[in-house]
């Protein structure tokens, strides 16, 4: 698998964020890959696109996991299902079908 630029946005505090971690560093174990950014949404230095994003969000090449196609703005971001993030397999399949993309 090539190696995609994956971000995990969050900010301290955020009560979904060692889920989510959790979540994604299975899913990238599983693809054979060991990296990723880590970006603090409240940060002055980060840029203005990243932090629209809710708490925690999971981008990859600069798409969202889970398809939302933008940032509601600063907060709390709670998704579907059981785990309230997306869950590792959602997010291998999200990082294979960005392989087939490219």
């Amino acid at each position: 698998m090539h190696r995609p630029k994956v971000q995990f946005l969050s900010f301290a505090g955020c009560p979904l964020e060692r889920q989510a971690r959790t979540e994604l560093e299975k899913a990238l174990a599983e693809c054979g890959l060991d990296r990723y950014e880590n970006v603090d949404i409240m940060a002055e230095q980060t840029v203005e696109e990243l932090k629209s994003w809710g708490s925690p969000t999971i981008l990859v090449n600069g798409k969202d996991v889970t398809g939302h196609q933008g940032g509601d703005g600063v907060g709390c971001r709670v998704y579907g299902g059981d785990l309230g993030v997306p869950d590792a397999q959602t997010i291998v399949d999200f990082l294979e079908r960005s392989a087939q993309d490219e």
